[in-house]
């Protein structure tokens, strides 16, 4: 059952909007970052990571943002563009604003930790007259971050972008992306999350993301709460994810997939996400069934975290079948099935 229907005659596949980043990781790893002396840089940030890591898929990606009018944002464009992502409505900043720096503490596999740097930062300069009604009208789906409401004028880019999106039958995904870095409370953060996830078709967030996006609506809800709320303002696919315990998928008709993450030997705890969405999403607009497309997200997911970039080592889509194939004859056909 297709629970998704996109508007398969567009040119673009999906295009993310929002955050994009410089991401350094310690070389030195199981250090803290007091003690690192050598970082390798790469292209950050839940949204450009999505946006490589769709491209990796194979398919068809733009992306919308803004970046910083200097080496690291050139680093940023050229880097789009040898992964074949359109960059015709990436611009540049005019005021001087600077990439976001994202530093990365590994001290152990299951142990880390980011440190931004997000002050006066290029993506939140995001403005209304970034957004373009036919490059929107031209994509299946856009990809909204959480980050990039959590400033003006950012924030109004992206209700446009939403708007616009509804108005043309694009597929709107909000991938809640928390980070408590520019936010002023919990409330703004409630206000802005919520209106985006109403109108949104798929969300896809951590337990946490969730209870801060219904901050304002309930003080508790159990995932099936969650996820029957969001449904019944329109969404068609509730993602809510808990970490190394899984993740669920709820839809419209009533039905719940659930998903375990499988066996890997980690590097680092951060990344995952990205590779989950990008993943996933591949999936559903190939014409997936949930559960397959969950497997593809959950197997991505672990080959991201057992290596040391995020963006760099998004794999293809005959890379992770090949990691779901070897893990099955390892450890059963059903390892990542709950």
């Amino acid at each position: 059952m297709s629970y998704i229907e996109f508007q398969n005659d567009r040119e673009m596949d999906i295009v993310p909007i929002g955050r994009v980043a410089i991401d350094f990781n310690p070389l030195d790893v199981h250090r803290t970052l007091a003690e690192s002396t050598t970082f390798k840089k790469y292209v950050g940030g839940s949204p450009a990571n999505i946006a490589v890591g769709l491209a990796r898929l194979g398919k068809k990606v733009g992306f919308i943002g803004k970046v910083s009018d200097d080496r690291f944002g050139e680093y940023v464009t050229n880097y789009f563009e040898n992964e074949g992502i359109d960059i015709s409505r990436v611009a540049k900043c005019k005021n001087g604003e600077s990439l976001g720096l994202t530093f990365t503490e590994i001290l152990s596999p299951t142990e880390s930790s980011i440190l931004m740097y997000r002050d006066g930062v290029a993506d939140l300069m995001l403005d209304v007259d970034d957004i373009d009604e036919e490059y929107i009208r031209n994509t299946k789906a856009i990809v909204v971050s959480g980050t990039a409401l959590a400033q003006s004028p950012s924030r109004e880019a992206v209700l446009k972008a939403v708007q616009l999106a509804k108005k043309n039958n694009t597929v709107v995904i909000f991938d809640i992306d928390y980070r408590n870095y520019t936010w002023k409370n919990k409330d703004e953060i409630a206000i802005y999350y919520s209106s985006v996830a109403k109108d949104s078709d798929i969300i896809i967030g951590s337990r946490e993301e969730f209870d801060l996006t219904e901050g304002l609506m309930t003080t508790y809800s159990t995932d099936s709460e969650t996820a029957k709320r969001w449904l019944d303002y329109g969404n068609k696919i509730i993602v809510i994810k808990h970490g190394k315990e899984g993740s669920t998928a709820y839809t419209q008709d009533g039905n719940s997939y659930k998903i375990k993450p499988f066996p890997v030997k980690l590097l680092k705890s951060f990344g995952g996400g990205d590779a989950y969405a990008s993943a996933f999403l591949y999936a559903l607009l190939e014409n997936w069934n949930i559960m397959d497309a969950l497997e593809l997200g959950s197997a991505s997911a672990a080959m991201l975290v057992a290596s040391h970039s995020c963006s760099q080592d998004m794999p293809s889509a005959d890379a992770v079948k090949e990691f779901i194939k070897a893990a099955k004859e390892e450890y059963g056909e059903m390892i990542a099935r709950a």
